[in-house]
Formats: structure tokens, C-alpha cells, sequence
């Protein structure tokens, strides 16, 4: 009997031991996803405040808020502190450190003592100031959903820090316009403008994806690398509902002198017609006329240029083909063959391939491109080879899902975020501003 009553006390005592072990490993999992959440909350909410001082009262109040909704009171009997949550300022990145310890219960097990336990974590994330270009598609198919699009814009927006965050604002049709140049010196942003200019937008035009990543790619290429408050972490935000169909440049004309202006030629998603235009470049919706707009344009129009020339600004005046931009070929064999025939298949291919190569180009440069997808066309077979737009936007970030044309894990991955409804949209949203939190850290 005396050795069965000193087995079971030692029993009794390693269990607790075991008990309370067990107990610790699962609270200080628990203090890890709460100060995890506290410390990413609290450098998202850095974005609000228009100074350091406002900025880390905002920082301080979300941290507490998200630690105290992700550990519970009480959860396995256990007490909780969270610590004063650190803001340090330091050139272009801000250092957040949540700290956080919790007391157990020290008896267990008719008594037996198991000891005092606290277990204890630190969460230290570095939120760097960034580089962003919105894109916004404003072509006609998206008029029905103007009001969730312009709603779930500025609720992204307003993730930003309007004093940290360089941040530029553009839009496209069948033109791109750059609504708010990202600003090449100092740091911020007008949130103000940005929002009115979006509160302000129509939706009509066609999908000339191009051009609104070519006004992403120039503005953010434009901050001179010399310049110290140039990111290290640059990002493009492209949002769109369609399936790349219209490219700009300047046509061959079968008549020498009969148009003399660049601009845009458009295709149906049909998968079949007579390409349209032009419609000029630096407007979301409006063609050129006169004899650069005919009503038979492959009738007038010879060819389509070797290479993508829309932005060549001299190239006519000094007439020298050589001084033509070689960036990106408009007639290729891949990843879709292109001639330099103007008719409904090289526009149609021409479209998709400009945009994953200036996506590609930008990732090479190390930009991280993000992108958005509305609706159920994205998913449908549309344009000559019955392509899927969701595929091109899933190229133009990296994505692991990729086709295999496009995937490339030495560069960039971004993230794509198909919004099914227009509820979807501010959850897209909200999804790419945390992704792209997320790798600031």
C-alpha cells in the first residue's frame, strides 16, 4: 500500500506537470496569434493620422483592440497582459513590437503544486513606407457596378498613410489618364483628390489594358532611383472586369500622310469583325475622327507597327523608324503569334500580349503587381482564342495558378483576387492592402 500511495502521488504530480505544460503551450500559441494580429492591425492603422503623434495613438488603439478580440478572457483559465505596444519612426519604415505575457493557475491535482507559469512572446513587424499605382478599369461593361467600384476604391485608399505611402491614381478605356501623378520627391499622397476624382468617374469605352499598365509602369518608374525616399517595396494594383481587347499605336496608312496622330484600335470580344478606331490615347472615350477614324479602318490602315509605338512622341516628327521605342514587339510569335495584318486576330492577340509583357517587364524591374477581377465574364471564353480573362490577370501578377506561359517563382509573386458580385469587391479590396501589408513586414 505504501508504494501504491507513493506511485500514485508521483503519478498525480507528473500529470499535473504534464497538464500545466500542456496548458502553457496552448496559451502561448494564442498570445502568438494575438499579438500576430495586434502587431499587423496596429501598422495597418498607422495609415490614419496626419502626423507621428496621431499615427501611433491610431497604431496603439487597434493593437489593444485586435489583442483583446483574439485572446479571450480567461481562455484556459489563464490572465492575459499586453504590454505597451512600441511605435518607433526610423527613415522610411515604422517598427511595431506587441509584447504579451499570461499567468496560469498554479495548483492542479488535489493540490499538487505545478508552479507558476507565464509564458511570454514578442511580435516585432516592420511596416516600410511604399510605392503604389492604382488602376482602374472604367470601360462601359463596369457601369452597373459603378457604385460598389467607386465605394470599394476609396475604402482601399484609405488603408494608406497619406504622409508615408507615395501613392498615384490612374484609369483607362480605350486611353489612359493618369488622374493623380505619384509624387517624385516627397512622400504622401492627396487622398482628397484621389477620392473625388473617383467619386467623379463614368464608365464607357473598351478594355485597353495596355494603356492603363503603361501609365501605371511610367508613373511609378518616375520616382529617380537617386531618390533616397524611393521604396524598396513598389506595387501595382490593377483592377478590371474584362479581357484585354484594344492597343494603341500608330498605324501604317496606306495613303502617307493620311493620319498622323496615335490612337486606339478596339475589338469586340465576339472573336470576330473588323478592328474599330481610333480613338485617342489620352481620353477614356473619345475617337479621333477626320480621316484617323474611318469607317473601314483595315480598308485604310496597311499594317500594324513591329513594335508598341503608341508613346514614341517624336517618332513621326523625325520620321526615323529607328527612334521607334523596342520595348515591347506587337508582332511576335509568342505567347501568341502576331502579324502585322491589320485585322480582328492580331488586335485581339495584341492586346493580351502587350499587357503580360509590360507586367512582366515590372516584375523584372521588381515591382509587385496585384490584381482584381469582377465578375462572371472574366471566366468566359471570349476574343479569337477563346481565351479567359482571369488568365491574363493571373499572368500579369505571377500567380503559382498561372498558366504556364506566364509563371515565373524566380520573380515577383503578387496576388490576384477574383470578386465574383459586386459584394465581393471591398473584400478584394481588403485583401490585396493586407497582401501587400504583409510583405512590407
Amino acid at each position: 500500500m505504501v508504494m501504491v500511495v507513493i506511485s500514485l502521488v508521483t503519478l498525480l504530480a507528473v500529470v499535473g506537470l504534464a497538464f500545466s505544460a500542456g496548458l502553457s503551450y496552448l496559451v502561448r500559441s494564442k498570445l502568438n496569434a494575438a499579438t500576430d494580429a495586434a502587431a499587423l492591425a496596429a501598422a495597418r492603422a498607422i495609415s490614419n493620422g496626419n502626423n507621428q503623434s496621431e499615427q501611433t495613438a491610431n497604431a496603439k488603439a487597434a493593437g489593444q483592440r485586435f489583442f483583446a478580440a483574439n485572446f479571450p478572457p480567461n481562455y484556459l483559465m489563464a490572465n492575459a497582459t499586453l504590454n505597451d505596444i512600441g511605435v518607433a519612426f526610423s527613415g522610411s519604415e515604422v517598427t511595431i513590437t506587441v509584447s504579451a505575457s499570461a499567468t496560469l493557475p498554479t495548483v492542479l491535482f488535489c493540490g499538487f503544486a505545478s508552479g507558476v507559469l507565464t509564458p511570454s512572446v514578442l511580435t516585432e513587424t516592420k511596416r516600410k513606407d511604399l510605392d503604389m499605382v492604382l488602376v482602374m478599369d472604367v470601360s462601359g461593361s463596369l457601369a452597373p457596378s459603378a457604385s460598389n467600384v467607386r465605394s470599394s476604391a476609396i475604402t482601399f485608399l484609405n488603408q494608406f498613410n497619406v504622409t508615408r505611402d507615395r501613392v498615384g491614381l490612374v484609369r483607362f478605356a480605350f486611353g489612359g489618364i493618369v488622374d493623380d501623378p505619384i509624387r517624385q520627391t516627397a512622400r504622401g499622397f492627396d487622398r482628397a483628390s484621389m477620392t473625388n476624382h473617383i467619386k467623379a468617374y463614368t464608365f464607357s469605352g473598351a478594355t485597353a489594358s495596355a494603356e492603363g499598365m503603361y501609365w501605371a509602369r511610367q508613373q511609378i518608374n518616375s520616382v529617380p532611383t537617386a531618390n533616397l525616399n524611393r521604396s524598396n517595396l513598389r506595387v501595382i494594383v490593377f483592377f478590371s472586369d474584362g479581357t484585354p481587347n484594344s492597343i494603341g499605336a500608330y498605324l501604317n496608312w496606306k495613303i502617307p500622310g493620311l493620319c498622323t496622330t496615335a490612337g486606339v484600335a478596339y475589338t469586340d470580344d465576339d472573336g470576330a469583325g473588323a478592328p474599330a478606331g481610333l480613338y485617342k490615347l489620352d481620353q477614356q472615350y473619345d475617337d479621333i475622327g477626320g480621316t484617323c477614324t474611318p469607317s473601314d479602318l483595315p480598308g485604310w490602315a496597311a499594317s500594324l507597327p513591329d513594335w508598341s509605338n503608341a508613346h514614341a512622341a517624336n517618332w513621326l516628327v523625325a520620321n526615323d523608324p529607328a527612334q521607334t521605342p523596342r520595348e515591347f514587339p506587337i508582332v511576335t510569335n509568342s505567347p501568341r503569334v502576331v502579324t502585322n495584318t491589320l485585322n480582328y486576330q492580331n488586335v485581339n492577340r495584341a492586346a493580351r500580349n502587350l499587357v503580360e509583357a509590360m507586367a512582366a517587364k515590372s516584375r523584372d524591374e521588381g515591382i509587385y503587381i496585384f490584381t482584381l477581377g469582377l465578375g462572371a465574364s472574366l471566366k468566359a471564353a471570349t476574343g479569337y482564342d477563346g481565351e479567359r480573362g482571369e488568365d491574363t490577370l493571373k499572368c500579369m501578377v505571377n500567380a503559382v495558378d498561372a498558366p504556364s506561359r506566364c509563371y515565373n517563382p524566380a520573380k515577383p509573386v503578387g496576388l490576384y483576387c477574383y470578386a465574383a458580385t459586386q459584394s465581393d469587391l471591398t473584400p478584394c479590396f481588403s485583401k490585396l492592402a493586407s497582401a501587400i501589408l504583409r510583405i512590407s513586414k
